[in-house]
């Protein structure tokens, strides 16, 4: 209770500059997003876009009902993509596991040089998307399975690689101070102070990034690296929509059946 000639003060939840603050930062964020709009749109059709839904109903109309017939062609172009997922995942997961041990601050044999570098690594993998990868391979070994083996491969190396080393970085340290105690070398305390405790989030990681793969695969033919999507390619340029309503069931049915499988082989390990 406040004496005559005093008052207490209000409690306020943010300060009169806070509250300015972040009524400018709305406002600037507001104008950014008006600004991003009209630079987006800039060259926007409007009659095209009035005028989707009913062109969207109308490729609906064409796709029913679908072309079961051309379901024995697909598959395949459907192995190959599984083939392109599973073959790609290994080949990211081999040369992800040694940048991700470059890149955990506790197994990196250089601080300065080397975990820079596989940082570099993972960044670079994560930042070009497959698709932007089986273009660039495409163009330099050609069209084919390979090259969408590769660019699988490569978009592979950042997210496992991220994903294992910050669980590297995660492990007990009480462990590896055990080993180290019994007057073990640097490799004996790498393989039973470490590598047992990141095995579990290592299978969990290789088998996430395989059903991520089945999906991105699925998409890799329409630019020449092989798979289902060559046909899916095909059917759009000939305007063949019934065809192209069963390739897009069949991926759907895939992609549903190795999350399946991915969910049953994470809950095995895990």
């Amino acid at each position: 209770m406040s004496t005559p000639g005093h008052y207490s003060e209000v409690w306020r939840h943010r300060t009169p500059r806070a509250r300015l603050l972040l009524w400018v930062g709305w406002v600037a964020l507001v104008a950014l997003f008006v600004w991003c709009w009209e630079l987006m749109t800039a060259n926007t059709i409007w009659v095209f876009v009035t005028d989707a839904p009913r062109q969207a109903a109308d490729i609906g109309r064409r796709m029913m009902p679908p072309e079961w017939g051309y379901l024995p062609e697909l598959m395949v172009p459907l192995w190959d993509t599984i083939n392109i997922a599973t073959l790609g995942t290994l080949g990211g997961v081999a040369m992800a596991v040694p940048v991700a041990f470059l890149a955990a601050r506790n197994t990196t044999p250089s601080a300065m040089v080397l975990r820079p570098i596989a940082l570099f690594i993972i960044v670079a993998s994560r930042s070009i998307n497959s698709l932007i990868w089986a273009l660039l391979l495409v163009a330099i070994i050609g069209p084919g399975l390979l090259a969408g083996i590769v660019a699988i491969a490569l978009r592979s190396i950042g997210f496992v690689g991220k994903l294992l080393y910050e669980a590297i970085e995660e492990t007990d340290p009480r462990q590896v101070e055990a080993i180290e105690a019994t007057g073990a070398g640097s490799m004996q305390v790498l393989t039973y102070g470490i590598v047992p405790q990141v095995m579990p989030a290592f299978w969990g990681i290789s088998v996430f990034r395989w059903d991520i793969n089945i999906r991105e695969s699925t998409i890799l033919g329409l630019v020449g690296a092989g798979g289902i999507g060559l046909k899916l390619n095909a059917s759009i340029n000939t305007l063949s929509w019934d065809e192209v309503a069963v390739i897009l069931l069949l991926i759907l049915g895939t992609v549903v059946v190795s999350e399946w499988v991915s969910a049953r082989m994470r809950h095995a390990i895990i």
